[in-house]
């Protein structure tokens, strides 16, 4: 049976949950929780998808990543209002969630999220260390070129620009990067697709 996610990581994924045509993956709401948390702006109304399921991404992702990997998504319940995307969750560890908000009907991802909930006491190093690996683990996945060092190191970066800062974002190429950190409660890595322009 699937342990219920606890209230501090639903506050902290809701402040990712954006109203007025914007919308962004949020965990399970099994306890009651406010809904005038303030939010980040995310995932744009028109944003394109990845070429890639979350079942196809979760595959390559496990295989990739023998000993760090991401089990099954849990969908979240539609709000109202919104009929253009599902939303999924999954649990790692006690401290860490990957979450993604997809394309309905096709299950492609317009968005994939690793949600860090910072921890007190001897565990701190490892479990900040965990959380880094996931998500270079993570970034690799939409950028195979990266090295696992160049990875890490990017997640590194991205973090010291986006430290204290609720919206952080950097776009390369046909992905952008969000950092949302939200102290304690919670440190995101977003990853996006943006539409290129065609040049005149």
């Amino acid at each position: 049976m699937k342990k219920a996610l606890p209230l501090r990581l639903i506050s902290t994924l809701l402040l990712l949950t954006l109203g007025s045509g914007v919308a962004f993956a949020d965990p399970p709401t099994d306890h009651t929780v406010v809904d005038d948390t303030p939010t980040a702006p995310y995932l744009m109304p028109g944003a394109p998808t990845f070429e890639m399921t979350l079942v196809s991404f979760r595959e390559k992702y496990n295989i990739a990543n023998p000993t760090q990997q991401i089990g099954e998504f849990r969908s979240i319940a539609d709000k109202p209002g919104d009929t253009l995307l599902t939303r999924a969750a999954s649990k790692i560890n006690e401290d860490l969630y990957a979450s993604t908000a997809l394309e309905k009907g096709t299950g492609k991802i317009k968005s994939m999220q690793m949600t860090y909930m910072p921890i007190q006491g001897a565990d701190e190093k490892a479990a900040h260390a965990t959380a880094i690996s996931y998500m270079a683990n993570l970034l690799r996945q939409f950028d195979p070129t990266m090295s696992v060092d160049q990875s890490v190191a990017k997640v590194n970066a991205l973090i010291d620009k986006g430290k204290g800062l609720p919206f952080y974002q950097q776009q390369v190429g046909a992905v952008r990067y969000v950092i949302s950190d939200n102290g304690e409660k919670g440190l995101t890595l977003a990853i996006e697709p943006v539409k290129l322009a065609l040049a005149n």
